[in-house]
């Protein structure tokens, strides 16, 4: 039987084919016609995502030992990592929310366009993310080693995270986005859902790809802090790559359903610091453990998944015990300041 990281190659394929499958249904039946999503929508959408993500949780819960019988995991080993995994990339999702806010707003993009730009781009980042595994897996096996620089990243991004949480972000100022305007001609105005349409028979691109075009990048540079997060939870390649893929895939309705209500929680972004200063100083700490003489030492997935369920709740109640005042001298905050 062929296989693919120990696990069959049919196991890929149907799981492959059923995300494939659901995003068919989402874009070509529930969103043919553009709409506003509106929070009845978004939250009947995320009740599904979460509840698929936990349905695929326990089936590795029954059957990881069967499919992949020489896993160093047990079936409740696997279960917890995938747990632990999705949390994390749960979570860690919900800075993008802010910077999609300040995107949609900055291009001033309708509301019942923002589902489309938003499916292309989580299109785009499950193609981005499945290669940065790929790559972040071979890495850590080929190199142990960079099992530090990966620790080592995340500590400095959460520091970073703290320190730098008030800095404003101007797509216009983007490489990327600078650099496109000056290869292809970008229209003053929307064209419907369009990303692309032709005037005088020459091809213009619309601010709707412009906003597309900065989403990907952005979930690439959070992809950049995210998967290596992961991969201090666990390094077998199918738990991360499928328990990143339920987290992407739910995070478009998890954007309607809560992008009224990011404001309300203005510690958690604290919380998601401490969260991968402890991810990485736990992946400095492993390493340090397998290099003195300690190679079977593994840090309990269990504890791992509530330390983190508690820095999470911890912010959060936090953010409603103290809550954030606006300056009364320059009047209510504004949808930046509040981030």
């Amino acid at each position: 039987m062929i296989e693919l990281a120990g696990i069959p190659i049919w196991i890929w394929g149907t799981f492959l084919a059923f995300v494939l499958g659901m995003l068919a249904l989402d874009l070509g039946v529930f969103h043919k016609q553009a709409h506003e999503v509106k929070m009845k929508e978004a939250l009947t959408w995320s009740a599904v995502w979460i509840a698929l993500a936990l349905v695929f949780n326990a089936g590795i819960y029954m059957f990881w030992d069967r499919i992949y019988p020489s896993s160093q995991y047990t079936s409740s080993e696997a279960g917890l990592a995938f747990l632990t995994g999705y949390l994390v990339e749960k979570a860690l999702s919900v800075d993008n929310i802010f910077v999609f806010l300040m995107v949609f707003a900055y291009f001033q993009v309708p509301a019942k366009y923002q589902h489309r730009v938003l499916f292309w781009g989580i299109v785009g980042a499950l193609l981005f993310r499945a290669a940065f595994i790929a790559a972040g897996s071979a890495l850590l096996q080929q190199f142990a080693w960079t099992v530090l620089i990966f620790g080592g990243f995340l500590i400095i991004t959460g520091v970073k995270m703290i320190v730098l949480k008030d800095k404003e972000i101007d797509p216009e100022k983007n490489p990327i986005i600078r650099l496109f305007r000056k290869m292809m001609p970008v229209t003053p105005d929307y064209h419907g859902q369009k990303f692309f349409t032709r005037i005088d028979g020459r091809l213009w691109a619309t601010p709707l790809f412009i906003t597309l075009l900065f989403v990907e990048f952005t979930d690439i540079i959070f992809a950049v802090d995210s998967i290596p997060a992961i991969f201090a939870i666990t390094k077998d390649p199918f738990i991360v790559f499928t328990s990143n893929v339920f987290a992407i895939l739910g995070l478009r309705a998890l954007f309607f359903a809560i992008s009224g209500l990011v404001g309300m929680f203005h510690y958690l972004s604290y919380g998601l610091a401490t969260i991968l200063m402890f991810v990485g100083g736990k992946m400095v700490w492993t390493y340090y453990q397998h290099a003195t003489g300690n190679p079977d030492y593994k840090f309990p997935i269990a504890v791992s998944l509530g330390i983190i369920v508690g820095i999470l709740a911890v912010s959060m109640v936090a953010s409603k015990l103290f809550k954030k005042e606006p300056d009364v001298a320059k009047g209510p905050l504004t949808l930046e300041e509040a981030k």
